[in-house]
């Protein structure tokens, strides 16, 4: 079984992800670090480098690879994952993958973000609060469509063992 977890920057996807691994006895992954270590650079440089088209080539090069393994994993997806190639299809077509939407209201996204902006390549330049609301309402009205679409829809602004909670609710 592989679950799969979707949403936006800074939705808690790595932190659920992992605490989930801990108590299912899964492996965990986390695309933006499997790519990182695979290409030996961190995703922003890999922005910086090459550019967007690139990195989406390679994360669904990388996607792909992850969803032939074999055995037991909890997979965190990059925010913009879903929304490019044929990444969701992937994804929604594999019958050993449950997939989660992680749901955070905008503005706990935006505060997130603010404090994070350092390490997220698409909001390094953002550099206030009403600014940083406004793009990430733009950016998260244009992938709704897409994280809607996963399996199941989470609250996830509550505390990660709430979260945790109504993950393994859903699954067993």
């Amino acid at each position: 079984m592989k679950i799969i977890l979707i949403g936006y920057m800074a939705s808690g996807k790595s932190l659920i992800g992992s605490e989930l691994a801990k108590i299912l006895g899964f492996e965990f992954l986390d695309l933006d670090k499997f790519i990182e270590e695979k290409e030996g650079k961190t995703i922003q440089k890999i922005f910086l480098e090459k550019g967007e088209i690139f990195f989406r080539k390679i994360e669904n090069s990388y996607l792909k690879e992850i969803l032939s393994l074999k055995g037991n994993m909890i997979l965190s997806l990059g925010g913009g994952t879903p929304c490019f190639s044929n990444n969701l299809k992937l994804i929604l077509e594999n019958e050993d993958v449950t997939s989660f939407f992680l749901n955070v209201p905008l503005n706990e996204l935006s505060k997130r973000l603010m404090a994070d902006e350092a390490n997220r390549p698409l909001v390094q330049y953002v550099t206030t609060e009403n600014d940083m609301l406004e793009f990430v309402g733009k950016h998260l009205f244009e992938r709704l469509h897409f994280y809607n679409q996963a399996n199941f829809k989470i609250d996830a602004n509550k505390p990660k063992e709430k979260v945790v909670g109504d993950i393994v609710a859903k699954l067993f």
